[in-house]
């Protein structure tokens, strides 16, 4: 990972520290068209860690043991070496819930991940089914892959068997989302121009089509209380969608170019988007309002030159749990951490042809991947302030328009807004 240049208002910031690499396994004779890390996930639990490694290969490892292994013998580590010390194992055996490492064949390019967990009192949305072929416990951990050829394959990730193939959409499943409530709900983000809503307890039923997109749909999130979904794509969509109707809410305009990623913060009060126009916008999804704006590119460009192409595009962007912290990943080989209330990033680092980012369960090491491999780094850390702790309390429970009408003093209310 070579050095790179820092712009003048980045010659100053830190560079964060690499914490340690999974080196997918090469060939001389591998083509590097097909070894693209797409998509990179942790489960929401913590215990396990995939990631595509290209030509259809998953993988599937404890994050517990990826961390002692980092720990051990140096942040190096090529992925297929750690199943020499992780103990594997059926899941029939009564040990269900020790982690054990899987490599997953999914017949198809993998261009997105999710895992997703059961809470058996959320029930199925389909209340008129009787029989199921799947009963789905407390310790139920789905992992989510979507393909080339527009199929979704569902496994089991304590055992690596395939239990479900959802076959709909007509071209490529961009990305995948689970709702965090532990329903099972799952919407998929496809080339199709379409948003398409499952449930997994339902055996996979396809419940709902969300149609609106005019182009390719690139990303989607759910908000953290399942009741919002938002959906990015090109021709510079940004949607909001109430999950409870299956309606669209609106649609949100800023940006001048294809929107490629999206994730709302840890209380739903704010959203992140990440566009090819070399910004990322944090909004109050509440009002459709651009509270931040991160620029990659310095000074910023037209709106004519970030409606083409450049080296700065954006290629994704995530949350951190703090609430405090967004990462970024752009065309420049640059990762960026951000705060929320400051112009310029806090840390960078180097990465060539980084495609995905997402932030471990806990917040504390950012993953990124490329060309089949994935790169972590300690993500800023500071202990949040009683204010912030406080504000995000308020705002898990309450959108901005009943903020706004606490009888409390202005400067409360845009502190609780983010407006200050």
């Amino acid at each position: 990972m070579a050095s790179f240049p820092l712009s003048v208002n980045e010659k100053l910031i830190a560079r964060s520290r690499t914490v340690g690499e999974l080196l997918a396994p090469t060939s001389p004779f591998d083509k590097k068209c097909g070894r693209e890390n797409w998509t990179v996930a942790f489960a929401p639990d913590g215990s396990y860690f995939a990631w595509s490694q290209g030509h259809r290969i998953v993988k599937l490892v404890p994050w517990s043991q990826c961390l002692n292994n980092f720990l051990l013998h140096g942040t190096k580590n090529v992925a297929n070496s750690i199943s020499t010390r992780l103990p594997r194992q059926n899941s029939d055996s009564g040990q269900k819930n020790k982690p054990c490492e899987h490599i997953i064949d999914c017949g198809d390019i993998v261009w997105s991940l999710a895992f997703g967990s059961s809470v058996p009192e959320k029930q199925s949305r389909c209340v008129n089914i009787e029989w199921h072929r799947f009963k789905f416990g407390q310790d139920q951990l789905l992992l989510a892959t979507g393909l080339n050829n527009g199929r979704i394959k569902i496994w089991d990730v304590y055992t690596g068997k395939l239990l479900l193939n959802l076959m709909d959409h007509t071209e490529v499943v961009r990305d995948l989302t689970f709702a965090p409530d532990g329903s099972l709900i799952l919407v998929s983000a496809s080339r199709d121009k379409t948003l398409r809503v499952w449930d997994l307890k339902d055996d996979g039923n396809m419940m709902k089509v969300l149609r609106g997109h005019q182009n390719w749909v690139y990303g989607c999130a759910f908000s953290p209380d399942s009741s919002i979904l938002c959906s990015v794509g090109a021709s510079k969509a940004v949607f909001l969608w109430d999950m409870d109707k299956y309606s669209m809410i609106r649609k949100l305009e800023g940006h001048h170019n294809d929107v490629v990623a999206c994730e709302f913060s840890p209380d739903g009060a704010l959203l992140a988007t990440a566009s090819y126009d070399t910004r990322v916008y944090v909004w109050d999804p509440h009002l459709g309002v651009i509270l931040m704006e991160f620029g990659h590119l310095f000074p910023p460009p037209t709106p004519i030159f970030a409606g083409g192409a450049n080296d700065r595009w954006v290629r994704s962007v995530s949350f951190s749990h703090d609430g405090l912290h967004i990462a970024s990943l752009a065309d420049d080989k640059m990762v960026r951490f951000w705060r929320i209330d400051e112009e310029y990033p806090v840390q960078v680092a180097p990465l060539n042809n980084g495609l995905c980012c997402t932030f471990s369960t806990d917040g504390s090491v950012l993953a990124a991947g490329q060309d089949g491999s994935v790169y972590f780094w300690a993500t800023p850390r500071q202990v949040s302030s009683l204010q912030h702790l406080c504000r995000m309390a308020i705002r898990r429970v309450m959108p901005t328009t009943q903020v706004k009408n606490l009888p409390i003093p202005s400067k409360v209310v845009e502190f609780l807004c983010y407006q200050i």
